[in-house]
């Protein structure tokens, strides 16, 4: 089994950032990819960033505000987001997949407001 802690979350004011984290532990041995994933009230679970050995990608009302890496020795992944706008409150859901799986995180709430 994998368990992932998700950090970082909390209330900005819009144009601000916030640095997400998410360490996996448990059975790790070859994490394919990482990435985060958001969801609002009433709507479904959105790609925000993934990222494997060999690419990374990002939803499209993200690009060029979000950042995302991953620091294998740690088996950790980060996800810079600047430019916060309010449309980006949310909860923000880890994921990694390996060997076949997929492993959620509880999800950290990320609010934008003034």
């Amino acid at each position: 089994q994998v368990q992932l802690v998700e950090s970082g979350g909390g209330l900005v004011q819009p144009g601000g950032s916030l640095r997400l984290t998410c360490a996996a532990t448990g059975s790790i041995f070859d994490i394919y990819a990482m990435g985060w994933y958001r969801q609002t009230p009433g709507r479904q679970r959105e790609l925000v960033a993934y990222i494997t050995e060999f690419k990374t990608d990002y939803g499209d009302s993200v690009k060029g505000r979000f950042t995302i890496s991953r620091d294998d020795a740690k088996n950790t992944v980060y996800l810079q987001m600047n430019s916060l706008t309010p449309e980006d409150t949310a909860v923000y859901y880890c994921r990694v997949a390996q060997g076949g799986r997929d492993y959620w995180g509880q999800g950290t709430q990320v609010t934008v407001s003034s």
